[in-house]
């Protein structure tokens, strides 16, 4: 039986696969990063070039970028988009840069849960699980889930100061409540978990 490997192993694994993965993405004709939400793509072009010159194709599950009446520099021709995105939300403009211009094209992705592996599926792909995602703030939440995490947050600092946690405390107010309400009942003995 094989054992697991030992942490400097682990460590080694993972230099040798970042340094793969760094390699594979040095060899695609644009760079890209990525947050949670959105997808953002830089693909480098000739300072001389002008926004008239370049056609850009923004679409649901395809991304083209190239000059008009040329093979594109970035297509998902033989690969779509690794995921799809908002066509509305998504953007892109013409930058000068201290190297010449570059197209930045901004995808705003459908699913904000997810991380991609790679912009066309024909193109390398990342390890998602070695990701360390941006800090958020509780703002970025939606109510829901910011409430949810708020109570979680007000919970695990009652437990730390050794009082009752939410739930709890709902539950010594009613049974405080029903005392109350019925004072003939001997309560000294009861045992409440």
């Amino acid at each position: 039986m094989p054992s697991s490997p030992t942490p400097s192993e682990r460590e080694r694994d993972d230099t040798e696969l970042k340094a793969k993965e760094a390699a594979e993405q040095a060899t695609l004709p644009y760079r890209w990063t990525q947050t949670i939400k959105d997808v953002d793509i830089t693909v480098p072009v000739a300072a001389n070039i002008r926004g008239r010159d370049l056609a850009v194709e923004i679409k649901k599950n395809k991304l083209k970028v190239g000059l008009k009446g040329q093979p594109a520099i970035m297509e998902a021709s033989s690969g779509d988009l690794a995921k799809a995105i908002l066509v509305d939300e998504s953007t892109w403009t013409l930058e000068t840069t201290t190297d010449g211009k570059e197209v930045s094209v901004h995808l705003d992705k459908v699913n904000k849960m997810e991380w991609w592996p790679h912009v066309l599926t024909h193109h390398p792909t990342i390890d998602t699980t070695k990701i360390t995602p941006e800090n958020s703030s509780l703002s970025d939440l939606d109510g829901e889930t910011r409430t949810m995490v708020e109570k979680m947050m007000y919970d695990q600092r009652q437990k730390e100061a050794g009082k009752p946690t939410s739930d709890e405390q709902k539950k010594l107010d009613m049974l405080k409540k029903f005392q109350a309400e019925h004072p003939e009942m001997d309560f000294s003995n009861a045992k409440i978990s």
